[in-house]
């Protein structure tokens, strides 16, 4: 097995050159403190505001560094490119900018608003396919295109230009931040923005310390270091779309589990409710992945009080039709939203005696599927119920017993559950 002494890792003057590089297209975001989160947990939290470029996140670093870097004859025939989304938007950017061709290939599963997104960056210069359900579905279709037409494939992550370009967030944060910094939480889908953060904060600000936070769902960083080998994972929640691969870029492992301080997994639903929370208390929109690190302090808040830190929130690309699915997750992560199998009695009245004797005074259901059963005592329906307070829940359940309604609970049942949300 290679050692850090002899795999790649981003010098401070190849990430310098990205910034002037880049500059033609890349703006120098904010480095914004946080009121609110600074409060919340007694430390001085700043926002690298990604999601304030003009792709709405901070890929158009890595893709026009790495477009940039090409030769002549490779621009000529034109470039190829996989993405979730956001990467797509810095490559579509980048090849209308230089006015050179471009394929980008696209999970089918990504947002709507993304794959227009894209189009628009993109023009007549760019050509979208959508490909398989993940990342790597796409990344495969692209590679063949790639080999069958010699286009130059540009990785979203594991490319030392892509990785120089995206390390350019670490000397803005140096050069804006008016007091040493001493955690930087940054996203983990790939590894890129990562990798160049720590090659440039390495260089800079050797005391910083980097958490890496990816989604629990999609866990390719935390068990690639836990089993010290690059691993592949092959059952993802696919919900935080920006960080959701199945394996991490081999040179960014290589350099995340060297340098890293430290690695965590965060719940989808308590992303969700970090997202619902900044557009609501600050009026900041962000996409799921945007708001990981954000999500992060809560799992971090003993070691960061009193301490400087810098969340990146790396991007803005949230499709507003996504907001049902957002609220509804991070309701059943704070445990006010349940599911049931009900047994209604097939008689009058079995409804109403369940609206007023089971359910309590601040209880709603926002879900009911039911279908009569002629031949039968008693038919089921599942019914979703929203609670005030997630101590309501055993009396509820109690009341269901007592009164013969209850049938099953479904939150605990993954099998059945999916379906539902």
């Amino acid at each position: 097995m290679s050692s850090i002494t002899d795999i790649y890792f981003p010098k401070l003057e190849d990430i310098q050159k990205a910034a002037s590089t880049i500059k033609e297209v890349a703006m120098v975001t904010p480095l914004m403190n946080s009121i609110r989160y600074s409060r919340r947990y007694e430390a001085n939290v700043l926002l690298k505001r990604e999601d304030l470029q003009r792709v709405r996140s901070y890929k158009i670093r890595g893709a026009f560094n790495k477009i940039s870097s090409l030769t002549t004859a490779q621009l000529k025939k034109g470039v190829v490119c996989a993405s979730a989304g956001n990467h797509a938007q810095g490559v579509a950017f980048a090849c209308n900018h230089m006015k050179i061709n471009g394929t980008i290939y696209m999970p089918s599963v990504t947002p709507k608003q993304k794959v227009e997104q894209t189009k628009m960056f993109g023009g007549d210069y760019v050509k979208i396919a959508l490909e398989g359900d993940t990342f790597d579905d796409s990344f495969n279709a692209a590679m063949e295109i790639c080999k069958s037409e010699g286009k130059t494939f540009v990785h979203p992550f594991e490319d030392p230009k892509t990785i120089e370009g995206q390390g350019t967030i670490g000397l803005e944060i140096f050069k804006q931040a008016d007091v040493p910094i001493d955690y930087i939480f940054v996203g983990i889908g790939g590894g890129g923005l990562a990798s160049g953060l720590c090659g440039a904060m390495k260089a800079l600000s050797p005391n910083t310390k980097i958490i890496g936070v990816e989604p629990e769902g999609a866990p390719s960083m935390l068990s690639s270091i836990r089993n010290n080998e690059n691993t592949k994972i092959f059952d993802i929640d696919k919900f935080i779309d920006g960080a959701a691969v199945q394996k991490v870029g081999g040179l960014n492992f290589d350099i995340c589990k060297e340098y890293l301080s430290d690695m965590y997994t965060i719940p989808e639903g308590l992303v969700c409710q970090t997202i619902l929370d900044l557009y609501n208390r600050d009026a900041i929109v962000v996409e799921p992945a945007g708001a990981l690190t954000l999500a992060a302090l809560e799992f971090y808040k003993d070691k960061i009080k009193g301490k400087n830190v810098v969340c990146i929130v790396s991007g803005s690309n949230n499709d507003i039709t996504r907001t049902a699915e957002i609220k509804e997750r991070a309701l059943l992560y704070a445990g006010l939203k349940h599911y049931f199998i009900v047994r209604f009695p097939q008689r009058a009245g079995a409804l109403k005696q369940f609206v007023g004797e089971v359910l309590g005074p601040n209880d709603d259901i926002t879900h009911f599927e039911y279908s009569k059963k002629s031949s039968r005592e008693n038919g089921p329906a599942v019914v979703g119920i929203e609670l005030k307070d997630k101590k309501d829940l055993e009396p509820l359940i109690s009341r269901m017993k007592a009164l013969n309604f209850f049938g099953d609970y479904l939150n605990d049942k993954p099998d059945l559950f999916q379906f539902l949300v």
